[in-house]
């Protein structure tokens, strides 16, 4: 994405930057809703009357009474009070709000710089707004699968729903940084191994959110064995290869901590090479990438060690997004893009 004029410029970047705050925001709120089993609170979509939340007493009997009529009341929530509702409501509701004003406000900016720079230029962002109203539709195909037959929501829907919101981030920051950093760099590691580490962060997101959906991270709250050894002791190693090995708790957890160890390894591999190269370039983003790599091991084991409580779990999610951003940033800075002024 290449804008001549330097205030175009400036003012899509400054909006870009404020797009990537929000969404991370939310990403933090969607799994706070996760963690406090919110996400079912509000039973239909409405894209436009849900914009406000109850005004008065009959709006909360109303939404009270279609909670009332789903599996996770039936099940598992019987006893609970409609002032207890009105926590989880808010929850799903302000997750619902910032997915509109996400929507609103990277619509109508786009629409302006249309008109001042042409559509070509920005067709990358018009992209990322494809995702933004695709991640819609896959937020409601995610709580409607917990609505009938279960008392929460698909873990395959909700990790679909996950990785989408860090592509979109991921995407926001590259574009980010096409616009406000020269890419000069000359001597670089061959392309596929920050690719490839960056791949891998998101593969662990997707078992994480297995792990999330399926409430894995309350079993076998010792590291670094599972148990009383290295593999779950409620299985044999055989099942680790069958398909339904993502649906079981055991083993999702010993995915997750798997792939962790193998993402540590690839660093050091990558962190090795850069030094062995002397690509000093790149000395920076490596050292900031393995921070947040060693932050974030570091609260998923305390997140599981602590049975998944929830303020751990939430800051290990946090630690998430700097662990992707970082690792964005060393991509960009080993491609091939090139800016001009």
């Amino acid at each position: 994405m290449y804008i001549e004029n330097n205030n175009i410029k400036n003012y899509i970047s400054f909006w870009l930057a404020l797009m990537f705050w929000i969404i991370s925001i939310m990403i933090i709120v969607g799994g706070l809703t996760r963690l406090t089993d919110s996400g079912l609170s509000i039973t239909q979509w409405q894209l436009f009357s849900g914009f406000l939340p109850p005004l008065n007493n009959t709006d909360w009997d109303n939404y009270f009474d279609l909670y009332k009529q789903i599996p996770e009341y039936t099940e598992q929530n019987y006893l609970m009070t409609l002032n207890e509702f009105k926590v989880i409501f808010w929850w799903e509701w302000a997750h619902r709000f910032l997915g509109r004003l996400i929507g609103i406000s990277f619509l109508l900016p786009l629409l302006f710089f249309t008109f001042k720079v042409g559509f070509k230029k920005l067709f990358s962002l018009y992209i990322i707004f494809f995702l933004i109203c695709f991640q819609g539709f896959i937020g409601w195909y995610m709580v409607s699968s917990g609505l009938v037959d279960r008392v929460d929501v698909s873990h395959f829907r909700l990790s679909l729903h996950l990785i989408i919101a860090f592509l979109i981030l991921s995407s926001i920051l590259w574009n980010y940084f096409t616009l406000k950093f020269k890419n000069n760099i000359s001597d670089k590691l061959n392309f596929s191994l920050p690719f490839l580490f960056l791949f891998f962060i998101f593969c662990q997101i997707i078992v994480g959110a297995f792990v999330s959906g399926m409430d894995a991270g309350q079993i076998y709250n010792s590291w670094p064995l599972m148990g009383s050894s290295y593999f779950p002791d409620d299985n044999v190693i055989i099942n680790i290869f069958k398909i339904s090995a993502f649906s079981d708790p055991s083993l999702v957890q010993f995915m997750h901590r798997n792939l962790a160890y193998l993402i540590l390894i690839f660093y050091f591999f990558i962190l090795i090479k850069i030094y062995r190269q002397k690509l000093t370039s790149l000395f920076f983003s490596i050292h900031v990438v393995g921070f947040f790599l060693f932050i974030q091991i570091l609260l998923g084991i305390l997140t599981l060690i602590y049975g998944a409580q929830i303020y751990l779990a939430s800051m290990h999610q946090l630690s998430s997004i700097f662990l992707v951003s970082s690792s964005v940033y060393l991509l960009y800075l080993n491609s091939n893009q090139q800016l001009s002024d």
